[in-house]
């Protein structure tokens, strides 16, 4: 998948997969000439008990289960505006302190990216995103192994990735970025797993 082209996976929950999202979306909207395609992944189904039934069919309580089928609706419908809502419905979680099991919080999050909210909603009453969000995490886990967020997908790689901070809306540290991790994922291979004891002083 690695030329110019690799995947990410994504949950809202995720701190850190606002973190490395963040670093691909500044730098795609800088210009960065890369492919990316956008894999949705529960971290609330990997820790279903045995016998519990999965989320796509009893969700409960999950904070980011009608914010994820909001962003496939918008990934597949509104591929325009996609890079925007996305970075939008993280910051409305982690930044705004929103509940995003709220229809209107992500309502005024579409209307603010100029995405008709009604559109969305009538597809996601349809349920077929909830059938595109199972397909596709239910895919990532068997072809990749994947068991969190976010996961760097590049050729047959995949990498599970935690960065302390986001762009802070610097392109070029973006980038540097994206292609740092790119490089140790697909260029060297011996590589299989770099993992601090500790948070550094300033981690956060």
């Amino acid at each position: 998948m690695y030329g110019r082209r690799f995947a990410l996976t994504w949950d809202y929950r995720g701190r850190f997969a606002r973190h490395l999202s963040d670093h691909v979306v500044v730098a795609l909207a800088d210009g960065a000439g890369w492919e990316v395609e956008f894999w949705p992944f529960s971290v609330k189904q990997t820790r279903r008990a045995d016998g519990q039934p999965s989320i796509w069919d009893d969700p409960g309580p999950s904070v980011s289960f009608l914010a994820m089928q909001v962003g496939l609706v918008v990934r597949d419908r509104f591929p325009e505006h996609f890079l925007a809502v996305h970075a939008a419905i993280f910051a409305a979680r982690h930044d705004e302190g929103l509940d995003l099991r709220q229809e209107d919080v992500l309502r005024r999050v579409l209307a603010r990216n100029r995405v008709d909210a009604d559109a969305v909603f009538d597809d996601v009453a349809s349920g077929a995103a909830v059938e595109t969000y199972r397909r596709e995490h239910e895919r990532s886990v068997a072809n990749y192994r994947v068991f969190g967020v976010p996961t760097l997908i590049a050729g047959e790689r995949a990498a599970f990735v935690r960065l302390m901070h986001g762009p802070a809306g610097d392109p070029g540290a973006a980038r540097r970025t994206v292609e740092r991790l790119l490089e140790l994922v697909v260029g060297w291979p011996e590589l299989n797993e770099l993992k601090d004891t500790t948070i550094p002083p300033s981690g956060r």
